[in-house]
């Protein structure tokens, strides 16, 4: 599907034009990270929400603790879900040489609902999510833990399948078979669960920011932040799978050693995401093609930062447009998300010079 070695170089725009993306969507970061704190059901004034962001004090206690215990923790949630997935897409689109893959399309997320369906669903009531949360820090790791090793599980299988299959749009298909066919085992195992882990599992599907606590945040970011440091330091390996496995390996490139740092830091990132936020589809495919069009290069040593900024900005976006301003309920963030990046998916099919000018 994806054509053959890219032999222009990879930076094609001079790099003050990347300073001023980069600055510009930086800025857009900030101010939807201001709006996504001030607007909802409860609107705050702006000059309230600077005053308790900066000096954490307000004489309404009321809006101090919206924003202090709800908004900032599900904003700073919303950027880093924009990070990892993003990034996440990248380094499967890279590895995999295939514009449609990402970590929904693979079945990689969906791995990661098996793990969490093995804790919230196979162990009875007492291992709910509610009392999961109960635990502490045991209870956030073993989430994290089994999510990662959900969507490893598939990956790696997809990877070995890989290893004997070379044409991606058969592979993209084994990936989304892979992925039905987990999907049907998490099925199974609700039709023989109770109603009362149903409803958890159910809701946790619909994939929600709000339910990270600041707790949970600190785990979030720290295996978020060892993620995304993999991925960086996988930029150099990422730009020469680019050229082809043939042109990496005569580079000195060790192509084992390279899929499992990739296939860590994927798992890590969507595995943790996952397990916190539910699944959040279109985000991993979607944005890296923003990106690309955005800074007009293949060089991941750009594309990983900016990446992260799409993210940010994209998921920031779409966390504003679940809570309206005046709307007394909040629209599931995975409605908005398919509902932006599913357009974006097919302008990518369409356009098929797009593609080839990123990957061929």
């Amino acid at each position: 599907m994806v054509g053959s070695l890219n032999k222009a170089p990879l930076l094609k725009t001079p790099l003050n034009a990347h300073r001023l993306t980069f600055s510009g969507l930086a800025a857009l970061a900030i101010v939807f990270f201001v709006l996504d704190v001030m607007l909802g059901s409860v609107q705050i004034p702006l000059k309230e929400v600077f005053r308790i962001i900066f000096l954490q004090d307000s004489e309404n206690t009321a809006w101090l603790f919206i924003i202090e215990k709800i908004r900032i923790p599900k904003a700073i949630t919303a950027m880093l879900v924009g990070c990892g997935l993003s990034v996440s897409g990248l380094q499967m689109q890279t590895l995999f040489r295939n514009p449609l893959a990402g970590p929904s399309e693979l079945g990689i997320t969906a791995g990661a609902g098996l793990g969490v369906a093995a804790v919230m669903l196979a162990g009875g009531s007492s291992a709910s999510m509610y009392a999961i949360s109960k635990l502490g820090v045991s209870g956030s790791w073993l989430i994290i833990v089994m999510a990662s090793l959900g969507s490893a599980l598939v990956l790696s299988l997809i990877l070995l399948i890989a290893g004997r299959i070379r044409d991606n749009v058969i592979l993209l298909i084994v990936g989304v078979m892979i992925g039905t066919i987990t999907l049907s085992i998490v099925s199974i195992w609700q039709y023989f669960s109770q109603p009362e882990q149903l409803q958890e599992y159910i809701m946790w599907t619909f994939g929600s920011l709000g339910g990270v606590t600041q707790y949970h945040l600190y785990a979030l970011s720290g295996v978020v932040a060892f993620g995304l440091l993999l991925a960086f330091i996988s930029s150099k390996s990422l730009n020469a799978l680019l050229l082809g496995e043939n042109y990496a390996k005569s580079m000195g490139l060790t192509i084992g050693k390279t899929r499992l740092i990739i296939m860590l830091s994927t798992s890590l990132l969507t595995g943790s995401i996952t397990a916190f936020c539910g699944p959040i589809g279109f985000v991993g495919i979607a944005v890296p093609h923003i990106t690309r069009s955005l800074f007009g290069t293949s060089d991941h040593r750009v594309l990983m930062p900016g990446c992260c900024l799409t993210g940010m900005v994209l998921l920031l976006l779409c966390d504003i447009i679940a809570q309206l301003p005046g709307m007394q309920t909040v629209i599931p963030v995975n409605v908005v998300t398919s509902l932006l990046g599913a357009p974006v998916v097919i302008w990518i099919i369409i356009s098929r010079n797009n593609l080839r000018s990123s990957f061929s």
